[in-house]
């Protein structure tokens, strides 16, 4: 049991290094865009919004070929298993449950599930982060008297 949580501590921190070098960037990236000026400030806003979630999409598809391949290291999945399929589905939660985790590594899928909710928890927090700042810069960049407002047309 303590080589499973260890194992499980060990790719969480991995996962987590990841989706830190992944916020980082993804918010320099979205504050250099925002800080230039658009004519077309609703689909700026979009843009980076798309660009943002594209990323940290890409950031938890890393994160779970590290768990499918923790799996593959510790043998935790059975023999003839689809050991990507089975690391997405205990991250996302999913739970089909077509594949069990072998007995002596059961600990796993739960702490690959605890795993994927913090890093969705986090990738929410930063698309909200993102929006907020875009959409700040926006309506500090609007003309005098204008005023820059998602529900407006633009």
């Amino acid at each position: 049991m303590a080589l499973q949580f260890l194992v499980g501590a060990i790719v969480s921190v991995v996962n987590i290094m990841i989706h830190a070098l992944v916020t980082v960037a993804a918010i320099g990236i979205a504050r250099a865009s925002a800080l230039r000026y658009t004519a077309w400030p609703k689909l700026h806003l979009m843009g980076v919004m798309v660009a943002t979630a594209v990323v940290l999409m890409m950031a938890h598809t890393l994160e779970v070929f590290v768990w499918a391949l923790a799996y593959a290291i510790v043998g935790a999945a059975p023999a003839g298993s689809d050991i990507l399929s089975f690391a997405f589905v205990n991250y996302t939660t999913l739970g089909y449950g077509d594949v069990i985790p072998v007995e002596s590594w059961r600990l796993e899928g739960p702490m690959t599930a605890m795993n994927g909710i913090l890093m969705f928890g986090w990738s929410t927090a930063v698309l909200f982060e993102v929006l907020r700042k875009t959409f700040e810069h926006l309506a500090s960049t609007a003309a005098p008297g204008e005023r820059f407002s998602a529900a407006d047309p633009d």
